[in-house]
Parts: C-alpha cells; structure tokens; sequence
C-alpha cells in the first residue's frame, strides 16, 4: 500500500515539474501563440516557479510519506486550488491549451490522495 502510494505520487509530481520547467523556460508566449506583454510573461514565469516548489513537497513527501501528511496536504491542495482555478478561466475566458486542461480533474481531485496517506500512517503505526 505504501510503495503504491509512492509511485503514485511520483507520477503526479511530474505535471507541476513539466508546467514548472516549460513555463519557467518558455514564458507565456508559447501557450498564447502570440507575443504577451513582459508583466503577464514575468507573472506567468513566476507562477510557474511556484509549480517547481510543488513538485519539491510531493519528492520529500515521498521517502517518508507515512509521516509526512502536513507537507503532502499542502503541496495537494495547492495543486488543487490551482485546478479550481483552470476551471474559472474556462468558465470566464474559455478554452485553454489542451495540455493545460487535461489533467483538471486530476489537480483538483488531488487531495484524495490524503486519504490513501492516512491509511498508510494507520498501518504503520
């Protein structure tokens, strides 16, 4: 149950790396198509930093994921609150770049995963 976990957390943890890395390194221009104003590219790039802190939490989580519930439900719920906000953007503007949507459902159902976390520390215990 542990071991499923960790894997589990290691593939998530790859979405905010590949939004940290690609937003971080490519800006905001790639996902508009378009040339953006360099406020919207320094805001993006640096929200883009925050992704790379995300995927952080979710690698220290895991060695030590039975004793680490705080730092896990932190990293999920920022993935989740993120998620929330890809809704309201398709809700108010519209459409996004498919790969920014596709895992929507996964972010915002993220912190789930605290369940499967509290019975791994049940069982360890």
């Amino acid at each position: 149950m542990k071991r499923g976990l960790q894997i589990v957390l290691g593939v998530i943890s790859l979405i905010p790396l590949y939004f940290a890395v690609t937003g971080m390194l490519g800006g905001a221009e790639p996902v508009g198509g378009e040339a953006v104003p360099g406020a919207v590219d320094n805001q993006f790039r640096y929200l883009s930093g925050i992704y790379l802190l995300v995927t952080l939490s979710l690698w220290r989580v895991i060695r030590n994921v039975e004793g680490e519930g705080t730092t896990l439900a932190l990293a999920l719920f920022a993935m989740a609150i993120g998620g929330v906000g890809r809704v309201i953007s398709l809700i108010m503007v519209g459409d996004a770049a498919p790969e920014q949507t596709l895992f929507t459902p996964l972010e915002i159902g993220a912190p789930l995963l605290l369940i499967w976390q509290r019975m791994v520390a049940k069982s360890g215990a």
